[in-house]
């Protein structure tokens, strides 16, 4: 089963599908304030609005990230 990880910014969910996710890097370099792989959580929704969160995550190439 795949692994699948949620990061929630109150009704809006980013979802991640580590074994999906190619590390291109274009989350990191949209939006690095969310997006920081030395951090942990790795992905912090609250440090963008959920347009710019949804323009991001429709930009990655690999479809690892979608949203709910």
């Amino acid at each position: 089963m795949e692994k699948i990880k949620e990061y929630k910014k109150g009704d809006f969910t980013v979802v991640w599908k580590p074994k999906k996710c190619i590390h291109s890097g274009i989350c990191v370099k949209t939006l690095p304030k969310v997006y920081n792989p030395k951090d942990r959580p790795w992905i912090k929704p609250e440090n963008a609005s959920i347009e710019a969160l949804k323009d991001q995550i429709n930009a990655c190439p690999s479809g690892a990230l979608t949203f709910k």
